[in-house]
This record gives C-alpha cells, structure tokens and sequence, in this order.
C-alpha cells in the first residue's frame, strides 16, 4: 500500500492518494483545493485514480473534484445520504466567501457495508454521520481515512447544516470499536490511531462521564 498526502486550501484540509503498489490503481480522498499540486502528484507517482472519494461534501473537502475529474475521468464516490449536501455545496462555499466550480454528478452513491476496491486493496465504507448527514470514512488495511468525523483528540464540528451531535456521538463509539492499532488519517490536522484516540480524545471522556 502507498499512502501519499496533500495538505490543501485555506482550510488545510488533507488529501489522502492510496495506491496499490503493484497497479498503481488508487483512491483519491477529499481533494479540497489545490487540484494542480494533487495533479502533479498523480503523474508524478503514475497512479491511476479510479475513484475520487469524498468523505462529505463541505466545499474544502471538495473544491478541486471537477478539475480532477476531468483530466482523470475517474468515478465520484460520496454516500447516498450525502447529495443534498453536495448539490448545494456551492452555496456554503459562497457563504464562506468562497466561489466553487459547479460539481460533477456523482458516479458511485454509497451505503454503509459497500467496498471500494483498487488492485488488491480493499475499503470498507462505514458511515458515519454527525459533522454531515453522509459523512463516511473508509476502512481498509490497519487504516482509518476518518475525515471530518474524528481528528487527533476532537471530532468535526456538529453547527453546520445537517450536523447532529448525537449521531456524531454513535459514529465515535462505531469508531473506538475498531481495532486500537488502526492507524487514523483524517481530515485535517495530525495522524493518530484508535489507542490514543481512545485515550486522549476529548470525546472519549464526555461519554464515561454520562
């Protein structure tokens, strides 16, 4: 497995390429901005993007999708849950003081359960709603692309429209039920795993203490 990483746009959102090594086939995760630099790092890798991945549809996980989706014709993945978000995303970006590109249509709608697999590399789509109706992470090989559903030590921001506490509370105890050695890439900031996350997360002690 190759694991590549963008820091991206004036959000500092993470951008996550998955390769498998032997077909070079990958995942594109939450290209937010930036997409000459992604780009750049595609052709630099000779990866071939078959999916663009969109963890939620909040427009700094999502602004470079259309130009990445025309140079590589890859499929657009989000939750089904999602296309309210993604159809209007424009709107949040402008209220922001942020113009976006019209998205492409999504290619691929998916439910919790579904997999997405490149080469010999398989993810499991878990959903995980809360920061967004059809926030989804993908699980596959000891990793954990979580996001904005769960960062080192917090967890995405339950005010934006569609977001819920109480969901996002079950998607973090759905979470911390992974294996505590599974390493945790999420949506913006540092790296972690479930272990520390379990320990350290602010979340995690609110919860005990219900």
């Amino acid at each position: 497995m190759i694991i590549k990483s963008l820091v991206v746009g004036p959000l500092e959102s993470n951008c996550f390429i998955i390769a498998d090594e032997h077909s070079k086939e990958a995942l594109l995760i939450d290209p937010g901005d930036e997409p000459e630099r992604i780009l750049e790092l595609i052709t630099e890798n000779n990866f071939r993007i078959k999916f663009i991945v969109c963890t939620h549809a909040h427009f700094d996980h999502v602004g470079a999708v259309p130009e990445i989706k025309k140079e590589t014709n890859a499929q657009i993945v989000i939750h089904q849950y999602e296309l309210g978000i993604y159809e209007h995303t424009g709107e949040l970006a402008a209220s922001w003081g942020y113009e976006l590109e019209p998205l492409p249509k999504p290619d691929i709608l998916v439910l919790e359960g579904d997999n997405l697999n490149i080469g010999d590399l398989h993810f499991k789509i878990l959903h995980t709603p809360g920061h967004s109706p059809g926030g989804i992470c993908l699980y596959g090989g000891g990793i954990l692309i979580s996001g904005d559903t769960l960062f080192a030590g917090s967890v995405g921001r339950t005010d934006l429209f569609g977001g819920d506490i109480g969901k996002l509370i079950i998607s973090f105890k759905k979470l911390m039920s992974l294996p505590e050695e599974t390493r945790v890439l999420p949506g913006h900031g540092p790296p972690s795993t479930i272990r520390q996350e379990k320990v350290n997360n602010y979340l995690s002690s609110e919860i005990s203490n219900i």
